[in-house]
């Protein structure tokens, strides 16, 4: 979108498609060019080479959360394990090698970070509303969102989607077939995902039901390496609190480091497209967080800054993801509100999707 003040993330995406006309009639389409969406269509392909799938994406690949994201990779939902739910960090790294998608995987663990029950070995000591230190250790790690997103594209493209931008779907009709509207166009398809997350909450049929965020991040320059040892982040691992006030990030390829905390309130999904992070809320949000890294530690007391971005997350009302037939049809699967854990959440999910959308594979029950 024109205009989006949504500020620079420390990724690129470089994969845009082939403009093609729009089909008349396809077997499968996907709405939403994010993780979830080019991840499942390529998914269908993968497993069944002989349907037609399309993926329609209102903007440009990535434009929504996928493409400002800060990219930790970790193993379970923001509502913890659930019922079914698997190896998401395995099955993750299975889709991504089976897709041939190169995306800067590291796994080396993730640090869970507390002011209270520190370990006594802590490799973290911040000073941030009470002492910060290391409370336990998980599975997780990070990526290239900007390589990730379009390694998808490029692996579903390279399979055979038809992979469309600037082709916002306008609306569904829940017939037999179902038929989406883009624009004066009418596509008829057998069976539909929505992966439009924070957006479009009347097409999934989320408004009202889940609740749209803007989340805020900053990466600053890169600490020397004596730096990254005083700072306890040497070792390559991702953090986060497991309190409030809440606060995470990781490493850059560059040596850089990401931080991100805050959460801009909207009443309307479509009041994200207005948000601009230097002005209002979100650039009170953004000076907070940098007076809160400058004083995490003296090392970082005057540390420069090279980054300053926000992206949309969606929260359900129970923090688990949406993922399940839509109210109206049978025929459209929703998924999404991955409340800011869907790095890894998406892809895994979206292969599951695919897979229940060729009727190989039931849908959980997380309601």
């Amino acid at each position: 979108m024109l205009g989006k003040r949504w500020g620079r993330s420390p990724w690129t995406i470089d994969f845009h498609p082939t403009p093609r006309p729009l089909p008349e009639r396809i077997d499968f389409a996907v709405v939403g060019g994010g993780f979830t969406g080019l991840a499942a269509a390529a998914c269908l392909r993968y497993v069944a080479p002989g349907k037609s799938v399309a993926v329609f994406e209102a903007e440009s690949i990535g434009a929504g959360a996928s493409g400002y994201t800060g990219g930790l990779a970790l193993a379970e939902s923001s509502a913890g394990d659930l019922p079914g739910l698997g190896d998401v960090l395995g099955g993750f790294h299975r889709n991504l090698s089976d897709l041939g998608v190169d995306c800067d995987l590291r796994l080396p663990g993730a640090w869970e970070i507390g002011r209270k029950g520190g370990r006594q070995d802590s490799p973290i000591s911040w000073s941030d509303s009470g002492r910060l230190r290391v409370v336990n250790e998980v599975e997780g790690g990070t990526v290239d969102p900007g390589k990730l997103a379009s390694g998808l594209a490029r692996a579903a493209d390279r399979l055979g989607v038809f992979i469309y931008e600037h082709a916002r779907v306008d609306g569904l009709s829940f017939q037999d077939p179902l038929r989406l509207q883009l624009g004066s166009k009418e596509i008829h398809a057998e069976r539909i995902l929505i992966a439009t997350n924070a957006q479009s909450l009347e097409l999934s049929g989320l408004d009202g039901h889940a609740e749209p965020k803007f989340t805020l991040a900053v990466a600053i320059e890169p600490p020397t390496p004596a730096q990254l040892e005083v700072l306890g982040l040497a070792s390559g691992k991702p953090f986060y609190t497991i309190d409030f006030p809440y606060l995470w990030g990781r490493l850059l390829p560059t040596g850089g480091v990401i931080f991100g905390s805050g959460l801009v309130g909207v009443e309307n999904w479509r009041e994200l497209q207005e948000i601009d992070i230097g002005a209002g809320q979100a650039a009170e949000l953004i000076a907070r967080i940098e007076r809160r890294v400058r004083g995490l530690d003296p090392v970082l007391a005057t540390v420069g800054f090279t980054h300053w971005w926000g992206g949309p997350i969606l929260i359900s009302e129970n923090w688990r993801p949406v993922f399940r037939r839509h109210a109206l049809s049978e025929g459209v699967v929703v998924l999404g509100a991955y409340a800011g854990q869907g790095v890894a959440l998406s892809v895994y999910l979206g292969q599951w999707a695919a897979e229940a959308m060729l009727g190989l594979r039931q849908l959980p029950d997380w309601r």
